[in-house]
């Protein structure tokens, strides 16, 4: 052997030794540096685990481990974006084979896809994870809640179930069930899997709010609010549980304190935008109004109706008592106290030719019994009696209001029922009113009324 081919078979030698050393000490030093990785994790030192995991990666883009780690580490440093984009590429290209623990992965990989608003792929993260660990309950709760937020309540009440036979003691899956229960009117059914989930959890006070709205449904008014009391610890039901106490009061016709819990509502809001302040304003506009105060019901609504002018029927509210300002006699009517406002009725019964003789303040309004007026020629004529009812409202009266009118005519001996409304009449008050003795006097006849009898 010459020394040139020597030397070229001990360079060839050489370098096929030197290849081999830098596999082995890259085989031995990779390991290391990963087991580095995660020891930075597990000491809470994520950004310099991050730092670790891309010098590995840029040397080796094709590292899934390293590429696993860095997706852990953005994870729980809070950079949910910059972690789904690790945490996909090592879903697309990585395979399992017990360096990354899977299970766990899918986790992850599940709550980031809920994150940013990818329900199917969270669903079948979910699903995968019930065959992967089918003893763990909370696979089953997150696979049922993705079906609720889908609207398939059916899918929905079955991986509850899972759950709760997976642990007996899964309070929020049957905290869960009972919501769907009580969402199809089974009340009886949805009170009994939320008792049990208070009884399991009693400090979980979000389950005292729908055990409050199931009593509210049940009319165990005593108790809902009982149970509204304690939903209110929770710090993101306590405006909804005010909101549902101010209900039971006003259920009960407990006119102040509804307002008082609808006010609170109003105070503790965060937004004076979101839904529930909307409701809270909403609803203490309801109690001012059926206390006749007016000038605060229209204060309520003008403040909805600057924030979402479609919210429920307060722009027809509105509308509807825009020329207070303007009418003054039509104000008095409907703001009076119930002692003012059968003074009123009294002058309105003698504009339309009658005088009252026996007066009855109602919910609604007021009720006089009144007496024709005397003519010239009184003693020969028999005075017509009436029955008049003065209401104020602003829904449409319906026809059961008439029919009533009507079957109470022979009873005082009236020969004429009469019925003013600050609002209006229904198609069919006012044709069963037809060929029959009722008067149906709508707003704009009151306001004539009104006017002539100096109101």
């Amino acid at each position: 052997m010459d020394t040139s081919s020597a030397i070229v078979i001990f360079s060839v030698l050489g370098s096929i030794i030197i290849g081999v050393t830098v596999i082995l000490i890259k085989s031995i030093a990779s390991p290391k540096r990963i087991d580095g990785i995660k020891k930075l994790i597990k000491d809470g030192k994520y950004q310099q685990a991050e730092k670790l995991a891309k010098q590995i990666i840029a040397k080796d883009p094709r590292d899934y481990i390293a590429h696993y780690l860095l997706g852990e580490a953005y994870y729980l440093d809070e950079k949910y974006d910059l972690a789904f984009i690790e945490y996909k590429l090592v879903n697309q290209n990585a395979l399992f084979d017990g360096q990354i623990p899977e299970v766990a992965f899918r986790k992850h990989m599940a709550e980031l896809y809920t994150r940013f608003k990818q329900p199917q792929e969270a669903l079948k993260e979910h699903l995968l994870l019930t065959k992967m660990d089918p003893q763990n309950a909370d696979n089953y709760y997150e696979t049922g809640k993705i079906y609720e937020d889908m609207n398939q309540h059916g899918n929905a009440m079955a991986f509850y179930q899972k759950a709760a036979t997976a642990n007996k003691k899964h309070s929020k899956a049957h905290a869960a069930m009972g919501y769907l229960l009580y969402r199809a009117k089974q009340f009886e059914n949805a009170k009994r899997e939320i008792d049990l989930a208070i009884r399991i959890n009693p400090s979980q006070f979000s389950n005292y709010y729908y055990l409050g709205r199931i009593l509210r449904e049940s009319k165990d008014y005593s108790g809902a609010l009982k149970a509204l009391e304690k939903a209110q610890r929770d710090p993101e039901f306590r405006q909804r549980a005010l909101i549902e106490r101010g209900s039971c009061y006003m259920a009960v016709d407990h006119i102040d304190n509804a307002m008082a819990e609808f006010e609170h509502a109003i105070k503790v809001a965060t937004s004076d935008s979101n839904q529930e302040t909307l409701y809270a304003r909403y609803f203490l506009a309801a109690c001012y109004e059926k206390s006749r105060n007016i000038d605060k019901a229209i204060a309520q609504w003008e403040k909805i109706y600057a924030k979402n002018r479609s919210f429920r029927d307060v722009g027809a509210k509105l509308q509807e008592y825009k020329d207070l300002q303007s009418n003054d006699s039509m104000k008095e009517y409907l703001t009076s106290s119930p002692a003012d406002f059968e003074v009123i009725c009294q002058k309105a019964v003698r504009a339309l030719g009658y005088e009252a003789k026996k007066t009855e303040n109602k919910p609604f309004g007021c009720i006089v019994y009144a007496a024709e007026q005397k003519g010239d020629n009184w003693m020969s004529v028999r005075q017509q009696m009436a029955l008049i009812e003065f209401h104020r409202v602003t829904d449409p009266l319906e026809d059961t209001v008439v029919r009533r009118v009507h079957d109470n005519l022979k009873n005082n001996n009236c020969n004429k029922g009469i019925i003013c409304t600050s609002s209006s009449f229904t198609p069919t008050a006012i044709k069963f009113a037809e060929n029959r003795p009722v008067v149906l006097l709508e707003k704009e006849k009151l306001e004539a009324i009104l006017a002539k009898a100096g109101v």
